[in-house]
């Protein structure tokens, strides 16, 4: 009889089967047949389900994912059929929560949406760097400046131009941004300093900037002022279910959709892409058939740094019209997760971001629920979604061949 191997599958799979048990055996034995939670699927209408069958069907279910996960003829579908479960047992987590009342399925959906717009921008800032070798962990800091300086931009110049003066501040948030990266990139680039020790400095250095930002000035003037407008596309947003989703949104979160794809082309078909990647994976062989190392580096990084300063301005600009220390949340290192979670491509790293958008509209509709857990964890729950995926979930991952390497050019 040949050894046993332990995998990562095969580990979450035997998980995932005591899960299922629990959830079995918690949803036989804790509730009665004829309570039920009612789903709202948007302009489809509501659907009545019982609680006790479906945490019964989905526990089963979640003990078949896990013993898929555990054959060795199934493994190239063991992953996707553990995120399908989770999927589920999240569900299940919901419908327990809304017994006897309601939860709108849409609206959730929706919201994970919004929410994973500052992460995915942030994660396309982070692809745009380390796919030209640039490791940025300074997202985080780009994003609070930029939201920082965004609404102060708004705020003075409101008094002249009106509703109008939100546009200049979404614009002063992308300059902000562009202007963090740049000094990252002069710091990284030129004078070759480690690239983690220069992101740290930054993230410090937004803390300081935007915080004295606040308390010097913007505290002075404080108001809660006008926020980006919710905008329909016509037609499109009465497509059911998914209209509402994603074409009733707000326009950073339009933005973040177009640039996924474009990103996507710019890197994988154009010349300047095929420069980008060459110089995070050999940019002494880049330099040798011409390519410009230098300059590659630093439209990256800018550019990069002008993306997360949109996503800055989604926090002050577009959710809450106002800013407050230390409001970005850690948004950038989860966009980062995201990254590596999408192993350096826009696509993946957009589904990445929207597991974690997922998570965290998932933490706020338990409270609105009044789940019977303690907020503190359900705080938690964006935060711990990223530990198990980075953990548990994508396994290894590999980035560009020369990514965090100062290049000295002979």
């Amino acid at each position: 009889m040949g050894k046993i191997k332990i995998t990562r599958p095969r580990v979450l799979g035997a998980l995932f089967i005591i899960l299922g048990l629990l959830v079995t055996y918690f949803g036989a034995t804790g509730f009665a047949p004829a309570q039920k939670t009612t789903l709202g699927m948007g302009t489809l209408g509501t659907v009545d389900v019982g609680v006790q069958a479906s945490l019964v069907t989905i526990g089963l279910l979640t003990v078949l994912g896990g013993l898929v996960a555990l054959g060795e003829r199934f493994r190239r579908v063991a992953m996707p059929t553990l995120l399908l479960v989770a999927f589920l047992d999240v569900l299940a987590l919901m419908i327990w929560a809304a017994r006897g009342s309601s939860v709108d399925m849409v609206g959730m959906l929706a919201a994970s949406l919004r929410m994973s717009t500052p992460i995915a921008l942030g994660a396309l800032a982070g692809i745009l760097c380390e796919r030209c070798a640039v490791i940025n962990i300074a997202i985080e800091g780009m994003m609070l400046s930029a939201a920082a300086f965004g609404f102060a931009v708004n705020l003075y110049l409101g008094q002249w131009l009106g509703p109008q003066a939100i546009w200049f501040g979404v614009l002063a948030a992308i300059l902000t941004g562009g202007l963090m990266a740049t000094f990252h990139a002069i710091l990284s680039i030129r004078f070759k300093t480690d690239q983690i020790i220069s992101g740290t400095a930054i993230n410090i250095l937004a803390v300081g900037a935007s915080g004295f930002l606040r308390r010097a000035y913007l505290v002075k003037a404080y108001f809660v002022g006008e926020i980006l407008p919710i905008t329909k596309i016509p037609i499109l947003s009465n497509i059911p279910i998914l209209g509402a989703i994603f074409f009733e949104n707000r326009p950073i979160v339009y933005a973040m959709l177009l640039l996924v794809p474009l990103v996507h082309f710019v890197l994988f078909h154009t010349p300047w892409g095929l420069r980008t990647r060459a110089v995070g994976e050999h940019p002494r062989a880049a330099d040798t058939v011409g390519i410009d190392v230098f300059k590659t580096r630093y439209i990256n990084v800018i550019v990069g740094g002008m993306i997360a300063g949109l996503a800055g301005a989604w926090f002050s600009l577009e959710t809450v019209g106002s800013f407050e220390d230390l409001m970005t949340g850690g948004k950038g290192f989860i966009a980062l997760a995201a990254m590596i979670f999408g192993n350096w491509t826009p696509f993946g790293a957009f589904a990445g971001a929207l597991l974690f958008g997922f998570a965290e509209a998932l933490e706020i509709k338990l409270q609105i629920l009044d789940a019977p857990i303690p907020h503190q964890f359900l705080t938690m729950v964006p935060y711990f979604a990223t530990m198990i995926v980075l953990a548990g979930l994508i396994g290894r991952t590999v980035p560009p061949a020369a990514d965090g390497q100062p290049y000295e050019k002979q």
